[in-house]
């Protein structure tokens, strides 16, 4: 529906010679005050992620390009004076988007970053603090109840961010998520040759928060990619941060009256693997523990997530290196590169088996 709305706004903008020179109208632009009831009744669908909230299935996008571009083309051009209002309007929407991009807000004055809504910032900033970009406002409801609010600040990220790598530098402020996660920093993109104030920064730790399953593993790779090409300085300096949440929590029962009940956590099935072994060792019955998968970040409560991802004692962080920069770019083009497709395609090819697909 994105899409065909998007596409026939565009097409009646340039038709009618509403568009101006140098602006480039985005989806964004076009649906930012839309609204609408879509219902659709189908058999099997399916859908893209765990929270099932986008239908993923080819049958939907036929049925609803069928069903709304023509009408839609339609009444664009028999209600000309309506049309352009809407046109105008996406593109007033395309200018500030635009002007928006060309740098951080900052407060005119003061010098003071106007932190975004989404941001729960922490009491304080400065190299002890910490910020998680967490994947979701489920999981950043859950992080912000369980976080330590003297040096750890939450902001939630909507759903897969963009691909970052072949975007104008210029423009990259542009997309919200972003210009978001620029702000709460403090740090403008940059290049890793560029002379930029890193003192600057608000948080010693910028940690990528994210689901441990392959969606999670996704999210990473948008966020290193961003990171990687346009604040570079961060990876360089030390500062950016994978989480590793559980993929497995085990319940041991008590083992009489010298051993309470137990909440032990498994990062992965080859974690559970050896923490089931232990048990055995231990002497705990086989069968009498019982193992719960986190489907995702959100079914964590604010304890556990504590517990496991964000109490500095108890875990576990994956610090990020630039390391050869020439090869990591490389591997970047081959992944993220839009003219890569064929790299991409031999690399599954060639590797595909190696990994066991999350499905």
């Amino acid at each position: 529906l994105r899409d065909v709305v998007f596409n026939s706004v565009r097409t009646f903008a340039e038709m009618h010679g509403l568009m101006q020179r140098n602006v480039k109208l985005a989806a964004e632009d076009v649906w930012a005050k839309l609204r609408f009831v879509l219902a659709i009744r189908m058999v099997d669908p399916s859908f893209a992620g765990q929270t099932k909230e986008k239908l993923s299935s080819r049958e939907a996008l036929k049925l609803v390009t069928i069903a709304v571009k023509d009408p839609l083309d339609l009444w664009l051009n028999e209600h000309v004076a309506e049309a352009t209002k809407i046109a105008e309007q996406a593109i007033k929407n395309a200018l500030a988007r635009g002007k928006s991009a060309k740098t951080v807000e900052r407060k005119k004055g003061s010098g003071v970053a106007v932190m975004p809504g989404k941001l729960t910032d922490s009491e304080l900033t400065g190299l002890e603090a910490e910020l998680f970009l967490v994947e979701g406002d489920s999981a950043g409801g859950s992080a912000k109840a369980g976080r330590d609010k003297e040096i750890q600040a939450v902001l939630p990220l909507r759903g897969k961010g963009m691909n970052s790598w072949e975007v104008d530098p210029t423009q990259i402020l542009a997309n919200q998520e972003i210009h978001n996660s620029a702000v709460s920093l403090a740090i403008d993109p940059h290049r890793l040759d560029s002379d930029i104030d890193m003192s600057a920064l608000r948080y010693g730790k910028v940690i990528i928060l994210s689901d441990a399953d392959d969606d999670g593993s996704h999210i990473q790779a948008l966020l290193l990619t961003l990171f990687f090409r346009h604040f570079p300085k961060l990876i360089a300096h030390g500062h950016v941060y994978i989480a590793q949440p559980p993929l497995f929590r085990v319940d041991v029962p008590a083992q009489g009256k010298s051993k309470a009940p137990r909440k032990l956590y498994a990062l992965d099935a080859d974690e559970l693997a050896v923490l089931e072994a232990r048990l055995r060792q231990e002497g705990v019955r086989e069968g009498s523990w019982t193992i719960s998968r986190f489907k995702g970040l959100g079914e964590m409560d604010a304890v556990q997530l504590w517990e496991t991802t964000l109490c500095p004692d108890t875990r576990r962080l994956v610090r990020v290196d630039l390391g050869d920069v020439a090869l990591a770019t490389g591997t970047f083009d081959t992944l993220m590169g839009k003219s890569y497709a064929s790299q991409r395609k031999e690399l599954i090819t060639t590797h595909g088996n190696e990994v066991e697909a999350d499905i």
